[in-house]
């Protein structure tokens, strides 16, 4: 026994200088032959790497659970957001809206009012801004679970292309405003109630085809922290 006993570890030793060895040659697996030298060195060394394994996996759970509640904690802290929102995409949205009608128009800007030809007067609210409808992009971005960097990219793509409709928006509505265009309250109120709530859908539909997003907003989290908490 004593014997058989020696000759494992005589044998685990050399696999481990192999391996060592291995590490700086392409020819030999230097890991492989280690953990070969390892087991042969401790019998209890498949238990243990389990062991160790089970637990890195524990404490994977418990830090993805605690990403999880922090993404909400941020959550709630956005819906304090709004005003910082309105202040960051108020002149995003004006001085381009404005460029625009430049191109075919005498524009003057003053504070956040577009005058057209000196005698059109459109005046920027913060509704225009869309400030809701970048926080609802921004909450179910921050509701999903996902790799930092693809949420950064998604969400910049994301309250890009909605500042870009936004724009054209404002831009479309001026020149009818400018115009007298007989449906003008209507086309402006379509836009309003429905056009803004298109926008978000289709922007987040747009969002989840690019960046190949499966998961449900916060029913993922849910399910992932009930199976993982009970």
């Amino acid at each position: 026994m004593k014997k058989r006993q020696t000759s494992r570890k005589i044998f685990g030793i050399l696999l481990i200088i192999l391996g060592t060895i291995g590490l700086f040659l392409p020819l030999l697996q230097g890991i492989l032959l280690i953990l070969a030298g390892l087991a042969l060195l401790d019998e209890k060394l498949p238990i243990r790497i389990k062991k160790l394994l089970k637990k890195f996996k524990l404490q994977s759970e418990k830090l993805k659970i605690f990403f999880i509640f922090s993404r909400y904690l941020i959550l709630l802290a956005l819906m304090f957001s709004l005003p910082l929102i309105y202040k960051t995409f108020t002149p995003l949205t004006l001085y381009p809206s404005a460029f625009l009608l430049d191109l075919f128009y005498d524009i003057a800007v003053y504070n956040l009012m577009i005058i057209i030809n000196a005698k059109t007067f459109i005046q920027l609210i913060p509704a225009c801004i869309a400030g809701s409808a970048y926080l609802l992009l921004l909450i179910l971005n921050l509701s999903l679970p996902m790799k930092i960097d693809k949420r950064i990219y998604s969400i910049i793509v994301s309250f890009l292309a909605l500042l870009i409709l936004n724009i054209l928006r404002i831009f479309i509505l001026s020149v009818l405003y400018h115009n007298d265009f007989i449906f003008f309250d209507f086309t402006h109120r379509a836009f309003w109630y429905i056009g803004s709530t298109l926008f978000v859908i289709a922007i987040w539909f747009f969002i989840v085809k690019i960046f190949s997003i499966k998961e449900i907003p916060v029913y993922d989290d849910f399910r992932y922290l009930m199976k993982n908490i009970s």
